[in-house]
């Protein structure tokens, strides 16, 4: 296969971290495209608007051909789309994908390749990119042509699993098609590249890998509820049967499920299999505890103000981070955002305080001061290592340990209450 020219279409958390992988690898000359003018010019200027190790330290010695003008795709024929594909009143939202086949179309000629690495439902290719692709271009699809989609792999902030290494699904219009596409990508990334039977099976992949570990985190946190009312501890439990060499893999439970993609994805399976006249009882009640999770996190505030006498109700609380993951400054669907508005719906002064996004407050010790309760909602390296330090200095009653990460005896011999989820 012949690679002119690669487009990267959207540079996000997705997207630019593939442009990166393939301007390493030195093979194909690529460049990127986003409709975002301010991402644009941050790129431009060789900085990453993204948390990415990868992308930041590649754009300390390199630069990257970027543009939100159309005319950058021209003389391509790879095109990698990776626009995001959001959920709006728990359906999914694919303007953006359409925006992006209708963009590139007319840069479309005999022997491209069109990617689409968005998490879409299975029959998304066919029902939506397919015939839209019918009526904006007259070459003949699998003839001329091809459409594959290879679901992205990302873990955003995780050093040692990364686009290199992850493996790959894709699959085609056809299996001819199909070992071409495959080829290309094996020329940036070292994992294997997977080559599936159709369409479909590469755009379901994706999301049963998703709704896995949305089950198993409904699990656990449902587990977590029932564990705080039995009084035994869930966090050291799941670390004991862990010691199962088979048959067990350990979920642990949390103050909810943020991201792009665990807590987004399932209802692009419900939606679905509704439509097909099948209902996901499973993945639903998954998706009703897990969002039940903010407000759970809360209750154990007030459980424990309770023992000492106070109400949380004009109490100052220090929420202790607003991203979903530690240590980044990432917002997707961010459980905090959640306990955040519970917080307020109950009266409570809040003083969020995150060191990688901008908050109410400038430092932890600020959050901290003159506040009677915590909430840890993410687990960023500074709350783990600071916070017991800094509890001595403090007016704090209660901590609840949104995340399970805090060392429970240490805050007890403050004579403060922990409360963890299932602990």
């Amino acid at each position: 296969m012949k690679v002119k020219r690669v487009a990267v279409i959207g540079l996000g958390y997705v997207g630019l971290p593939t442009m990166v992988a393939i301007a390493r690898s030195g093979i194909h000359q690529v460049v990127g495209y986003d409709i975002n003018n301010e991402r644009i010019n941050v790129v431009k200027k060789r900085l990453s608007p993204i948390e990415d190790f990868d992308v930041k330290n590649f754009l300390k010695k390199n630069s990257l051909n970027v543009a939100a003008d159309k005319s950058i795709l021209e003389n391509s024929n790879v095109f990698i789309i990776c626009v995001p594909t959001p959920v709006k009143n728990y359906l999914p939202d694919y303007s953006f994908v359409k925006s992006a086949i209708q963009t590139i179309t007319p840069y479309i000629k005999k022997n491209s390749h069109i990617v689409l690495e968005s998490t879409v439902n299975p029959g998304t290719c066919k029902d939506i990119i397919i015939p839209l692709l019918a009526k904006k271009c007259k070459l003949k699809l699998g003839k001329d042509y091809n459409l594959a989609h290879c679901p992205e792999r990302i873990n955003p902030g995780d050093e040692k699993w990364n686009i290199y290494n992850i493996d790959r699904n894709i699959g085609s219009v056809n299996k001819k098609f199909n070992k071409k596409i495959a080829h290309f990508y094996r020329s940036y990334i070292k994992a294997n590249i997977n080559e599936v039977s159709s369409l479909e099976v590469a755009e379901a992949s994706k999301i049963i890998e998703n709704t896995f570990r949305d089950i198993n985190i409904a699990y656990v946190n449902e587990l977590a509820k029932s564990f705080d009312k039995l009084g035994i501890d869930l966090h050291e439990t799941i670390s004991a049967a862990s010691s199962k060499p088979f048959s067990f893999m350990p979920h642990w439970p949390g103050c909810g499920v943020g991201g792009h993609c665990i807590g987004v994805v399932p209802y692009y399976l419900i939606d679905k299999a509704q439509k097909n006249g099948f209902d996901h009882k499973f993945l639903k009640l998954a998706r009703k505890i897990n969002n039940s999770m903010p407000q759970y996190t809360v209750s154990r505030l007030i459980y424990g103000l309770k023992e000492v006498g106070l109400t949380l109700s004009k109490s100052k609380i220090a929420l202790l981070g607003l991203s979903y993951k530690k240590d980044l400054a990432d917002l997707r669907e961010s459980p905090a955002l959640e306990v955040k508005k519970e917080l307020l719906k109950h009266g409570a002064i809040v003083k969020a305080y995150d060191p990688f996004v901008k908050t109410d407050t400038e430092s932890l010790e600020n959050a901290l001061k003159d506040s009677v309760g915590v909430i840890l909602a993410t687990a960023h390296t500074e709350f783990v290592e600071k916070l017991p330090k800094l509890l001595s200095k403090t007016k704090i009653k209660v901590i609840v340990d949104g995340r399970n990460c805090l060392n429970k005896k240490i805050i007890n011999k403050y004579k403060i209450i922990y409360k963890g989820i299932g602990r």
